[in-house]
């Protein structure tokens, strides 16, 4: 009896061993993927796992929802969440996601990309705005950032330029210099010809109204004695009628 009990442990053993061998040097195909001691095929990509298999049904699958995806043959319960290219983080929609592709990014105008990964832009930052008294030397594109230089003595930018303008020259006979320019703004000139112009007008005026007084004054002084005159004739007229 002690001998029978002591085949049956040992064939007990045995088996035991010959499961967890079998356990450990299970080896699915490509297309499948293991749940404990058996294997399930893949589901297709765009596609997720309902449901693993069993001894007498294959796996069950489901479809992505909207905004998830799946680009490989999977054993995965859940599909990967679409990347977002939000305005925010500088990006904007390159390609849309489907069930079976990630969306890809790319900057929006006027920035450029500083994580790219393939075809996908994962991060961007805005270009540099160069500032009044440099130019441009090279514009930002979508993987590079703007280029500034600044401008050299009498010459002027106010940021937006790719070039450097040379200070307006006053040296006409009419023309001197208001305001001195300056690396981020051009010199004034004046027009001295406008000037004498408004002076004589302005001259011509004021000669235009003193005039215009005396010859009021003169008017009324000439009617005041001309008033004088005629009373006299008057009562001489009325003293002859009597």
């Amino acid at each position: 009896m002690n001998l029978r009990s002591k085949h049956l442990e040992a064939a007990s053993l045995l088996i035991l061993l010959i499961k967890v061998f079998c356990v450990n040097t299970l080896t699915c195909h490509l297309t499948e993927y293991q749940i404990g001691s058996r294997c399930c095929s893949f589901c297709p990509p765009g596609n997720r796992v309902k449901t693993d298999c069993t001894v007498f049904r294959n796996t069950s699958c489901l479809p992505c929802e909207k905004d998830t995806f799946m680009n490989l043959p999977t054993g995965r319960t859940m599909c990967f969440s679409c990347t977002t290219c939000g305005p925010d983080s500088g990006l904007k929609i390159n390609t849309s996601c489907t069930a079976t592709t990630d969306s890809l990014c790319e900057p929006l105008e006027g920035f450029y990309c500083v994580n790219s990964t393939r075809n996908n832009c994962a991060a961007a930052k805005k270009h540099t705005q160069c500032k009044p008294g440099q130019f441009i030397k090279h514009r930002g594109t979508a993987l590079t950032d703007s280029e500034c230089s600044d401008c050299s003595d009498g010459t002027f930018s106010d940021g937006t330029r790719t070039s450097c303008q040379a200070h307006t020259q006053c040296e006409s006979p009419i023309l001197q210099l208001k305001r001195p320019g300056t690396t981020s703004t051009d010199a004034e000139c004046e027009n001295t010809s406008l000037n004498v112009t408004v002076g004589i007008i302005a001259a011509v005026v004021l000669v235009f109204f003193v005039l215009s007084a005396i010859a009021l004054v003169c008017w009324k002084r000439k009617t005041r004695h001309s008033g004088k005159k005629e009373i006299p004739q008057r009562e001489t007229q009325l003293e002859e009628k009597l």
